[in-house]
């Protein structure tokens, strides 16, 4: 067996996998920001073939059936609409996405943690309206002391974020990696420059 065919064969999977799909709702909106929507090139083919999405734009790069040659769709859409949810699940990862990724109390980005307002020891529930984003030095300044107890202060109240809310926040962290073929569908409502 020649071996520089070998080495491509064994590549070509690996790399196949840097190639996701983007997915729009049906009114080619992301079905998320934050995480983006992505699928793998697999599960974007699949639903082609099923009939569930329609294909808007496509990577210049092919997989083989053995009858076929298959350009991999970089961009796709539901043909179903997805109602959005109105509800935000309370998660760690909205919680931080809510207080983007920062200390409330001093606004650091680094070793973050949460923290209760009011500590559960002095009746303080985990809650939207009770529970912040910290950073690990603030939240062991703070403790089970009050605020005032502590001398911290709270950049903004906690309070629970509506579901349009939190998409639009997401918009505010772009991926690591965005595909030239994306950019027109995540940031199409966003103001123009004159």
């Amino acid at each position: 067996m020649d071996t520089d065919f070998r080495t491509d064969f064994v590549r070509e999977p690996s790399a196949l996998k840097q190639h996701p799909a983007l997915v729009l709702n049906a009114d080619y909106r992301p079905l998320s920001y934050y995480p983006l929507s992505l699928w793998s090139w697999q599960d974007a083919i699949k639903a082609v073939y099923l009939d569930r999405v329609s294909i808007v734009a496509e990577y210049d790069v092919h997989v083989h059936s053995p009858s076929q040659k298959i350009k991999i769709p970089s961009v796709i859409v539901l043909k179903d609409y997805v109602k959005p949810q109105k509800r935000v699940a309370f998660t760690r990862f909205n919680l931080f996405l809510r207080d983007q990724f920062s200390c409330q109390y001093c606004g650091s980005k680094d070793n973050l943690t949460f923290d209760h307002v009011v500590p559960r020891s002095r009746g303080g529930i985990t809650s939207w309206e009770n529970v912040v984003a910290a950073c690990s030095r603030c939240n062991l300044k703070k403790g089970a002391r009050s605020l005032r107890e502590s001398g911290l202060t709270l950049r903004k109240p906690p309070r629970a974020p509506g579901a349009e809310e939190l998409r639009n926040m997401g918009r505010k962290f772009p991926p690591n990696h965005l595909h030239e073929s994306w950019i027109d569908f995540l940031y199409w409502d966003a103001e123009l420059d004159a």
